[in-house]
């Protein structure tokens, strides 16, 4: 069995291509010719400079007449010029006549120009009688002709030797006649995912395990950039297997990457692995950053082995912000090629000194310019996969940065999907179902805050419609007081939306028997709660605080009180999971997901669930859409669908 050995030093992320390329070289492994049928996801190890011009000679843009262009002026619909016809030149063919004063040739599209032509007319603006063509209007020299080498002259650079050959460039290379082109050998690389916990798609999925999300990522991101990538499957937690599956690999590719198990715990094999394979083993374990610290490197035998993290935001972070730009090296694609933008941070962003932070953002665009939005920051999720454009790079020397402060954004594409209507706020499984059905969803974008946040981002000019059901305790009125408390009331309306019941999740058959919120107060009861700014958690407090007051019980101590009470999720989901789970007893929740995940439901309140719109954004084709179908009655057929859902008489309304 190899030693344990643990690596207490973690190197910089600036550093690590550099350390890298100290135990291998970071170049290509040598060069290949391929035809053309073979070359798509190449890259091109050669300059390629034009061996023809292109086009390779005047030719006909139209359907017409090959004329001296002098011939045609002052010619009109009263007033045709008369030429005679002097035969007809059809494409690829190479012209036996030619053309002179008072004569024109027929010629059709893509046929070459005949000598002493200096222009086309086109055959809508003529008339043939017998071996006579009348021409209505004039032409000017040049008119209708595409004249050699005006796209591309012979000995013009065209690619530029690492070009990644694309549908594009091989479609361009064939039109210069080039039917081979010289590549750099393909990167051969094997994935793995590794854990117990991992089960493939598609398989049941138990309490505790969760789906492999690294290994498809990781070979279909490095197939897009024309990696031979091969994902070899799921490897236990089993150090031998492990060893053995890893020994085989390195002998056929060039590199290994694996995911899961590359932290220093005695549960964590893979660094272990790497070390016992060979000289000179593990040469980086651990990075200074989040996500993805636990990232471990090794060279065995001119051989590269990665193990990324096993959280997919781990993963899907150093795979852009390390993986890729390293074998991008390997492959001999060009350097230096990463889409940025400048953007705001919609908020204060606090962080640990020492580390830097890849932070996942989604864009949207403002009068001002673009405003990034932290999607999660979560080692775990997998939203950001799909929901962010980018990431900005928060430096290990700083510990705060500062709302409306501009950053680089490092875009996952070449530009950032900008979306026709951007809705920021409370969350709800419904208003998904209404995007879909009213033909939206794939021109907005939909970035959860709590209602608060939805409300600071309308007032910003980030969103266009923040949904929100914020309770005043003052006036246990929803949304509408807030209108002039947190002074949007010139810049936004407030459109009725409809209701949803809101209560107590509890376990089926209700085991603890709990009534009401203050049984949170029994000892033997453990609440999951949602975070400051959530509506359902505005509700709580608003109930919790009241029930105190009946019992003589300090406000101040009602989080010490009520177990559970800092146990924050994030969406009513997950309050019906913590229940389902048994990782607490009840939690506030809408009615619809007690009936999702089938449990019992303690109604409490119908919270109002309306839309606060921008003035600005009420003109947008895009928003009028969407209040109008709230008014429709497909809406409320839908509805019907969805326990726990009301639909208002004035659905739509300005209130």
């Amino acid at each position: 069995m190899s030693k344990r050995r643990i690596f207490h030093k973690l190197v910089p992320l600036d550093s690590v291509l550099d350390i890298i390329s100290g135990y291998y070289p970071l170049e290509p492994k040598g060069v290949e010719e391929v035809c053309l049928e073979n070359a798509l996801g190449r890259v091109l190890a050669e300059d390629i400079y034009s061996p023809i011009d292109h086009p390779p000679f005047d030719r006909s843009i139209v359907d017409g007449y090959a004329v001296v262009a002098e011939d045609t002026y002052g010619a009109y619909e009263d007033n045709p010029v008369k030429l005679r016809v002097n035969g007809f030149v059809e494409a690829g063919v190479k012209p036996s006549v030619a053309v002179g004063r008072g004569v024109a040739v027929e010629v059709s599209t893509g046929a070459m120009v005949p000598r002493g032509a200096n222009a086309v007319v086109m055959e809508e603006f003529t008339s043939r009688i017998g071996d006579y063509v009348l021409v209505y209007r004039s032409v000017v020299p040049g008119e209708n002709i595409v004249s050699t080498g005006s796209d591309i002259s012979f000995g013009d650079l065209v690619l530029l030797k690492g070009t990644l050959l694309t549908a594009n460039e091989i479609g361009l290379l064939a039109g210069l006649g080039l039917d081979r082109v010289k590549v750099y050998k393909q990167v051969r690389v094997a994935v793995y995912s590794t854990g117990n916990e991992v089960v493939e798609p598609g398989s049941k999925l138990e309490v505790g395990r969760v789906y492999d999300v690294n290994g498809w990522l990781i070979t279909c991101s490095l197939r897009e950039i024309g990696v031979n990538a091969c994902f070899k499957g799921l490897l236990p937690d089993n150090e031998d297997v492990i060893r053995e599956a890893l020994s085989k690999a390195l002998e056929e590719y060039d590199i290994v990457i694996t995911s899961g198990g590359t932290s220093a715990g005695l549960g964590d094999l893979v660094y272990r692995v790497f070390d016992s394979l060979g000289e000179p083993g593990v040469i980086i374990h651990g990075i200074m950053v989040k996500p993805g610290k636990p990232t471990v490197v090794a060279v065995v035998d001119n051989k590269l082995l990665i193990g990324l993290p096993g959280f997919p935001l781990s993963c899907f972070m150093i795979l852009h912000k390390v993986v890729k730009p390293l074998i991008a090296r390997l492959m001999g694609l060009q350097q230096g090629v990463v889409y940025r933008v400048k953007a705001y941070l919609p908020y204060r962003i606090r962080k640990p000194l020492g580390r830097a932070w890849l932070l996942p953002v989604a864009l949207v665009k403002t009068s001002r310019g673009y405003t990034a939005y932290p999607v999660s920051m979560a080692s775990g999720s997998i939203s950001p996969i799909v929901n962010s454009d980018g990431y900005v790079v928060l430096g290990s020397g700083r510990d705060l940065f500062l709302e409306n402060e501009v950053v680089d954004v490092e875009l996952f594409g070449r530009e950032p999907r900008i979306p026709e209507m951007v809705f920021i706020g409370s969350s709800d499984v419904l208003l998904y179902r209404v995007l879909v059905e009213a033909g939206l969803m794939s021109v907005s974008r939909v970035i959860v805050t709590g209602s608060l946040g939805g409300w600071n981002a309308v007032k910003r000019g980030e969103a266009d419609i923040a949904p929100t059901h914020l309770l005043d305790e003052e006036t246990l009125e929803y949304n509408k007081p807030f209108l002039e408390k947190l002074g949007i009331k010139d810049i936004a309306v407030l459109v009725r939306g409809y209701y949803r019941r809101i209560g107590i999740i509890v376990n089926k058959g209700n085991p603890k028997n709990i009534r009401g919120v203050e049984d949170f107060f029994r000892k033997d009861i453990r609440i999951v709660n949602r975070p400051k700014g959530a509506g359902a958690r505005v509700l709580l407090d608003y109930l919790l605080k009241k029930k105190a007051l009946e019992k003589g019980v300090d406000l101040e101590s009602i989080p010490s009180i009520v177990n559970g009470y800092t146990y924050e999720v994030k969406t009513h989901t997950a309050v019906a999971q913590a229940v389902k789970q048994g990782r607490a007893d009840a939690g506030i929740a809408i009615e619809y997901v007690a009936y999702m995940y089938n449990l019992d439901f303690i109604p409490l309140a119908i919270e109002n669930y309306d839309f606060l719109v921008r003035k600005d954004s009420l003109e947008k084709h895009v928003v009028k859409k969407f209040l109008e179908y709230l008014k429709n009655s497909r809406f409320r057929e839908l509805v019907e669908n969805y326990p726990g859902y009301i639909v208002p008489e004035d659905i739509g309304k300005l209130l």
